[in-house]
């Protein structure tokens, strides 16, 4: 069977496996002091050239955005996300576990707007406080959707946060995808934008790992304290940072992300040709065209990938592609969706025949 479901199903790129072959036997220091996490850390670093900031290492999304906005938010302060962000969808109520509101504004394409954050400020400012406090705002690079922020919006964006004293975070789970889309900013870029963001790879090639950075001064403090109290300090701290000097040392970051970006590329391509209905098009490596039953049952004894949304026209599948994915699984997809047109076809022509020899 193929498999199109996820960009964190398979192990780790090669660099990332002999790094950790290497120092196997070797000792480490714990809780993220070692030479190999300070090693990683100044990779990262290297990339924000005109940028002081803190990177922290943690093990995965989820709880990285738990820590972040636990850290950096007081008792009464919320986050404002877009209904389809990933902390107000896919964490379980996480956020709100810590006692903080996600307050939801419509989306645009998964994006959120400075109209819409100013918006949902100026209605929590009328009865102050009586309503929790609006203090940062969460936006995803790439997108649920596998949309992508311009440089116009960000900056944008940016600007409206600190007009309001909010602060800018980054869930960039799939930001090496959104950097190697085709866009005109860097982390340089999003380290003069973003209070505070993190670079995905769990879903970009590592085994594991998150790399927060952190830009704001202010927020700097005692974050390994937070850290530490959330479950999110890893005793062998030393194989994140093998995760990231894996990613970094040679820009593997980069160039898995842009094979993912071009293998989905290819897809949706040939979706457009098959006249498939797309949910919206993807500007990354998630990609979630518009199936009907038919073509669902066929697809889905062959290939293993994530039923989306189901909506009055059809069933929003996902298909993603990652660092592992090759270009036999991708043409091997692509005739799979030409003959799930056709099988659609034979089947919607037999019922018909049946039915008028029924009434015959």
């Amino acid at each position: 069977m193929l498999f199109f479901r996820n960009d964190y199903g398979q192990g780790c790129i090669p660099e990332i496996l002999e790094h950790m072959n290497q120092t196997n036997t070797q000792s480490h220091v714990g809780y993220g002091e070692d030479e190999i996490s300070a090693h990683a850390k100044q990779l990262i670093q290297s990339k924000m050239v005109d940028h002081t900031v803190d990177v922290h290492f943690i093990s995965g999304g989820t709880l990285t955005n738990q820590t972040v906005i636990k850290a950096m938010l007081r008792p009464f302060e919320a986050v404002i996300s877009c209904d389809t962000g990933h902390i107000a969808t896919h964490e379980t109520g996480a956020i709100e576990a810590t006692g903080h509101k996600v307050i939801t504004v419509p989306n645009v394409n998964g994006k959120l707007t400075p109209s819409l954050i100013q918006k949902s400020f100026d209605e929590h400012m009328l009865t102050y406080e009586h309503l929790v406090y609006p203090k940062m705002v969460y936006i995803s690079n790439a997108t649920e959707f596998g949309t992508v922020y311009t440089r116009e919006e960000l900056a944008a964006l940016h600007e409206k946060c600190q007009e309001l004293g909010l602060y800018l975070y980054m869930d960039g789970a799939r930001l090496g995808a959104a950097l190697m889309s085709g866009v005109d900013y860097s982390l340089n870029d999003l380290a003069g934008w973003c209070d505070v963001f993190y670079i995905g790879g769990t879903k970009n090639g590592a085994l594991m790992g998150e790399a927060i950075v952190i830009v704001n001064d202010a927020l700097k403090p005692y974050f390994r304290f937070c850290m530490k109290q959330n479950g999110a300090m890893m005793a062998k701290g030393w194989l994140l940072g093998i995760q990231f000097a894996g990613l970094f040392e040679n820009d593997a970051f980069y160039t898995v992300a842009k094979h993912a970006n071009e293998m989905a590329a290819q897809i949706q391509d040939a979706l457009f040709d098959l006249k498939y209905p797309f949910l919206m098009k993807s500007d990354t490596n998630q990609i979630f065209p518009v199936v009907n039953e038919n073509e669902y049952v066929f697809l889905k004894e062959k290939v293993d990938f994530e039923l989306w949304e189901n909506r009055k026209e059809g069933k929003v599948i996902r298909f993603v592609t990652s660092w592992s994915t090759t270009q036999e699984q991708v043409d091997a997809l692509i005739t799979l969706l030409k003959q799930a047109i056709v099988s659609s076809c034979r089947l919607f022509l037999l019922i018909l025949f049946l039915r008028r020899k029924a009434t015959s």
